[in-house]
């Protein structure tokens, strides 16, 4: 009588382990990440109207409805202002968009539609920035 030899191959969750690349003692499951944090909280700026620049030098305004973590914006009521193609200045003349989907890793700027204020705590006196 002859025995047969079998082999029997196990995987964990699904994917099998070790070969080129390495994870052969590692559970893709049981290993954890910490959470980075957002370099911007755009929590605050929810429901209200905020400008946003481009890389392609775009410009759009409109209210901040949602967003995450790679910065994707979802806005409403958006205008997009247009530029003049010689001077690259904008002409004052506005495009409605509506509700729109901004690709965040196009976005250079992100600012409050009715612009920003000093904040005079912070200004040295002594900066070559501040005003004189």
């Amino acid at each position: 009588m002859s025995e047969r030899v079998g082999v029997k191959l196990t995987t964990q969750g699904g994917a099998r382990r070790g070969g080129r690349g390495g994870n052969a003692g590692q559970s893709r499951g049981t290993q954890e990440r910490p959470k980075k944090e957002a370099i911007l909280n755009l929590g605050k700026y929810v429901d209200q109207r905020v400008r946003v620049k481009f890389s392609g030098g775009r410009e759009m305004i409109g209210t901040l409805k949602g967003y995450d973590q790679l910065m994707n914006l979802v806005m409403d009521d958006v205008e997009e202002l247009l530029h003049d193609d010689s001077t690259g200045h904008t002409t004052g003349k506005t495009r409605a968009l509506g509700l729109t989907v901004l690709r965040g890793p196009a976005i250079t700027l992100i600012s409050p539609a009715d612009g920003m204020e000093e904040i005079a705590k912070y200004v040295n006196a002594d900066s070559p920035f501040a005003q004189q």
